[in-house]
């Protein structure tokens, strides 16, 4: 029996040899720059789209302001000059023939009332609010995308070095069977059983380098590259306990959270604008102010003339166009309200997912540390009886695949209370720990 079983390995090991796929590609950033959390931060605010989109918006907000402001202090001024020439002379106000006219005026108007006078103020105070509000909103959530980004190609990285120590495991464990098989002291198939978990080691190192790559291009295209970033490694310290407790938190969040502050201005500002189109109900009282010269010559000297006027207007109906504008501004109004009443609902949800996934990330990156201290012995005691024949290949198998996912669990808990942490900043809009990323 014996002699079979060593003939029927020697015939098997150099087929299981010629199985084994051909050597993978080198892990590593191929020369990738290196960016910190807070450079990745600072450099994905300067380039994300939606936080150039809403610095754009605030400074146009700031111009709207200005502009308000202004058409409220200020009159409207704007000057003119006319010079014609006729085909034949006649005889003009400056009492001789003259075959040419010029003019010249310069003219102040001021809006008394109407015309959406103080609601553009009301709104125009509104906007600049809701963009500020926005603008820090915008700057949370960018910095939340790349706090995802930047754990990301970790989390990736760790999981790749994970699946390469299962393959050198797995292929040494295959060395050790191969002698066995040929001492005729196991059976062929425990080569053939560790031949497939090379083989799905080799899959698991594929994909996870797949993924690391990828993740390296998602980080740089978040940072502004063409290509890819890499992570430097943050401190792998316990995640220390939240400094605020959930109650308060949602409190927090309640009162100055950037997302309902962003809601309450943009609401603000509805209902601002549709004031502004109310205000197209009353009257237009304009004072005006010219003066006017004229001649034959170019300058005109002959004859000025000043002249104040005050002007009152009652728009009366203009088909419905007014209307439809208060109607429209009515309906965004109530959308905002309905948008801003959602959120206030959903803060307390919101805050206790992040809440307390940081907790639960935090208390499983300890179970995770002694499950692979448990599992890492449990492998070495299986291999030490495995080569002594006091194990099956299947026992050996099982504590390698329970290793591998004791250490996936580890890496994923550390980076899922990193994002849950990174989240909860967002809601709050304010960090946590200072000086610590």
């Amino acid at each position: 029996m014996s002699g079979l079983r060593w003939m029927a390995g020697a015939v098997l090991v150099p087929v299981i040899g010629s199985a084994i796929p051909a050597g993978l590609p080198a892990q590593g950033g191929g020369g990738a720059p290196v960016v910190t959390l807070a450079e990745a931060r600072r450099r994905a605010a300067a380039v994300d789209p939606a936080a150039v989109a809403a610095r754009a918006e605030l400074a146009t907000a700031g111009w709207e302001r200005r502009s308000a402001l202004a058409d409220l202090l200020t009159p409207n001024v704007s000057a003119a000059t006319n010079y014609t020439r006729y085909n034949e002379p006649f005889f003009s106000f400056t009492g001789s023939p003259s075959s040419t006219v010029a003019t010249a005026s310069l003219e102040a108007r001021y809006t008394l009332l109407g015309a959406g006078k103080l609601g553009e103020l009301r709104r125009s105070r509104a906007s600049l609010s809701s963009a500020e509000a926005t603008e820090a909103a915008s700057r949370f959530r960018t910095a939340r995308a790349t706090d995802q980004a930047y754990y990301g190609v970790l989390a990736e990285g760790e999981l790749s070095r994970v699946a390469a120590d299962r393959l050198r495991r797995a292929t040494e464990q295959l060395d050790v069977s191969r002698v066995r098989v040929q001492a005729g002291e196991a059976i062929a198939t425990d080569s053939l059983q560790l031949l497939l978990e090379v083989n799905r080691a080799r899959l698991e190192v594929l994909r996870r380098d797949s993924a690391l790559s990828v993740s390296r291009l998602r980080l740089g295209r978040q940072i502004g590259l063409a290509g890819p970033a890499d992570a430097a490694p943050l401190d792998s310290a316990p995640r220390p306990p939240l400094p605020v407790t959930l109650e308060a938190a949602v409190e927090e969040l309640r009162v100055r959270g950037p997302e309902l502050e962003a809601a309450r201005a943009a609401e603000r500002r509805a209902a601002a604008a549709l004031g502004a189109e109310r205000e197209g109900y009353l009257p237009d009282v304009t004072l005006s102010v010219t003066a006017a010269a004229y001649d034959s010559e170019f300058f005109p000297q002959f004859l000025k003339r000043n002249s104040v006027a005050l002007t009152v207007s009652l728009p009366i109906w203009d088909g419905g166009r007014r209307e439809l504008s208060v109607a429209r501004a009515r309906a965004q109004r109530d959308i905002a309200r309905a948008q801003r009443e959602e959120r206030e609902r959903a803060t307390a949800e919101e805050m206790a997912q992040a809440y307390n996934g940081y907790r639960t990330a935090s208390a499983g990156i300890e179970l995770a540390r002694i499950g692979v201290s448990v599992s890492a012995e449990t492998y070495r005691v299986q291999g030490a009886r495995y080569r002594e024949g006091a194990s099956t290949i299947l026992d050996l198998l099982e504590a390698q695949v329970g290793l591998v996912e004791a250490e996936a669990t580890l890496v994923q808990s550390r980076y899922a209370a990193r994002l849950a942490l990174a989240q909860i900043e967002a809601l709050l809009g304010r960090r946590l720990f200072d000086g610590r990323e």
